[in-house]
C-alpha cells in the first residue's frame, strides 16, 4: 500500500511538471485553434450573406407584392444605408466597427459588413450579417486534449515508476525474508547468554568483562525486538492497555544504563510522576528503546542523554535529547534500511518501525538536529491516549 502511495504521489508530481511544460505549446495551439474558429465563422457568415444576396437577386417586384427577408437560426442580418442607418434589420445589438469586412467586438459579437451595388437592393448600401461568436468548442477541444495528456502521463508515470522500483522492491523483499529467517537463529543464543550471565552474577562478584557482554547482548536484543515487531506487525493486532508511562520510561532507561556505560554516557531522566497512557506496551517499548539506542549509538563518548516525560495541555511529550553527531538529513532517517552513518551498525529499521507506530496511533514528532552538536526528538501523544 505504501509503495502504491509513493508511486501515486510521484506520478502526480511528474504529471504536474509535464503539464506545466506543455502549457506553452498548448497555449500556442489554443491561439491557433481560436483563429481557425474565427475564420470558419467568417466563412459561415459569408455563406449566409451570399444566400441573402441570392434571394434579393431572385426577387421580382413586378410579380411579387413583397420581399420576405431571409431568416436564419443563429444569424441576424439587415440592410443599411450609406450612413449605416437601418433600412431593414433583424440585428438587435450595437456595432463598434463601420467598415466593410469581418469584425469581432469586445462582447464576442461577430459581424460581416458587405458593400452592395448602389440603388440595387432596396436602396441599401450595406448588408450586415451578424452572430454571437462562441469559443465553447475551442475550450472543449483544449480541455479534452489537456485531460487526455494528464491521464496518459499519469498512468504512464505509475507504470514506469513501478517498473523502475521493481528491483528495489525485490531487494527489500530479500531483506525482509532474511530477517524472518534469522529470527530463530538469533533468539536462542541470546537467551542462553543472558541467562548464564545473570546466573554468574548471582553467585560471583560483578565482572567488568561480563558487564560489557551483557551490554552487547542488550544491544542485540533491541535489534532482535525490532525484527520481531516487524514480522508480528503484519500478523497481529496490538491491543491497548493502561500503562504507567512514568514507571515504564524509568524501567527502559535503567535497562540501557549498562549499554550507555560502555561509552561513559550518562542517561538522565526528567520524568513527571503519575503519567498514564492508554497504549500498547510493545509499541511504547519500541519507541523508547529505539530512541535511546540511537541516542547512545550516535552520541560522543563521555556525553549525556536526556529523557523527559511531561504533560503539556492535556497531551504528553516524550523527549529524547543527545549531544552527539547530529543528523544531516532528517527527512530520510525514517526510511526502512536507511543508515546515515553506515559504520554505526544496525539494520536501519528502528525508526521506520517508530514511524509506522506514529502513523497508526496519531503521535506527532518534531525533530531538531544540528550536525556535531546533537539531536532532539519530541514525541507528542494526543490527549485521546493520555489517561487524565
Amino acid at each position: 500500500m505504501k509503495d502504491n502511495q509513493y508511486a501515486y504521489k510521484n506520478a502526480a508530481i511528474y504529471t504536474g511538471l509535464i503539464t506545466l511544460i506543455l502549457l506553452v505549446p498548448l497555449y500556442v495551439y489554443f491561439i491557433y485553434t481560436k483563429n481557425i474558429h474565427e475564420i470558419q465563422n467568417e466563412l459561415f457568415l459569408k455563406q449566409r450573406s451570399a444566400l441573402i444576396i441570392s434571394a434579393m437577386e431572385e426577387y421580382d417586384e413586378t410579380r411579387e407584392t413583397y420581399f420576405e427577408f431571409p431568416r436564419f437560426k443563429r444569424v441576424q442580418a439587415g440592410l443599411y444605408d450609406l450612413n449605416f442607418q437601418p433600412i431593414f434589420t433583424l440585428i438587435d445589438s450595437s456595432m463598434e466597427h463601420f467598415s466593410t469586412g469581418y469584425h469581432i467586438d469586445d462582447t464576442q459579437n461577430a459581424y460581416l459588413i458587405v458593400a452592395l451595388p448602389p440603388n440595387r437592393y432596396f436602396n441599401a448600401d450595406y448588408l450586415i450579417v451578424s452572430n454571437q461568436l462562441s469559443y465553447a468548442p475551442v475550450y472543449q477541444k483544449i480541455a479534452t486534449i489537456l485531460l487526455s495528456i494528464v491521464v496518459l502521463v499519469f498512468f504512464l508515470s505509475i507504470f514506469f515508476l513501478n517498473r523502475f522500483a521493481l528491483p528495489f522492491k525485490r531487494v527489500n523483499q530479500k531483506l525482509d525474508n532474511f530477517i524472518k529467517d534469522s529470527m530463530p537463529e538469533i533468539n536462542t543464543p541470546l537467551s542462553i547468554i543472558n541467562v548464564n550471565i545473570d546466573l554468574f552474577n548471582l553467585k560471583n562478584p560483578k565482572n567488568k568483562y561480563l558487564q560489557r557482554i551483557k551490554a552487547a547482548t542488550k544491544t542485540l536484543s533491541n535489534i532482535y525486538n525490532d525484527m520481531d515487531y516487524l514480522i508480528k506487525n503484519q500478523q497481529l493486532v496490538f491491543a491497548y492497555e493502561n500503562i504507567d508511562a512514568s514507571a515504564f520510561v524509568r524501567e527502559r532507561i535503567l535497562y540501557f544504563d549498562e549499554v550507555a556505560a560502555m561509552k561513559d554516557i550518562v542517561i538522565s531522566a526528567d520524568v513527571e510522576e503519575g503519567i498514564a497512557l492508554h497504549f500498547n506496551s510493545t509499541q511504547l517499548q519500541r519507541i523508547i528503546d529505539n530512541n535511546i539506542s540511537n541516542a547512545i549509538k550516535y552520541s560522543y563518548e563521555e556525553s549525556k542523554i536526556e529523557v523527559t516525560l511531561r504533560r503539556v495541555d492535556g497531551q504528553c511529550d516524550l523527549i529524547f535529547k543527545d549531544y552527539g553527531f547530529g543528523i544531516e538529513d532528517t527527512s530520510k532517517i525514517f526510511e526502512r534500511y536507511y543508515r546515515e552513518e553506515t559504520g554505526k551498525g544496525g539494520f536501519g529499521i528502528g525508526l521506520n518501525i517508530v514511524k509506522s507506530i506514529m502513523e497508526e496511533t496519531g503521535i506527532e514528532l518534531a525533530v531538531q538536529s544540528t550536525p556535531k552538536e546533537g539531536s532532539t526528538f519530541t514525541y507528542t501523544f494526543p490527549a485521546a491516549l493520555v489517561i487524565s
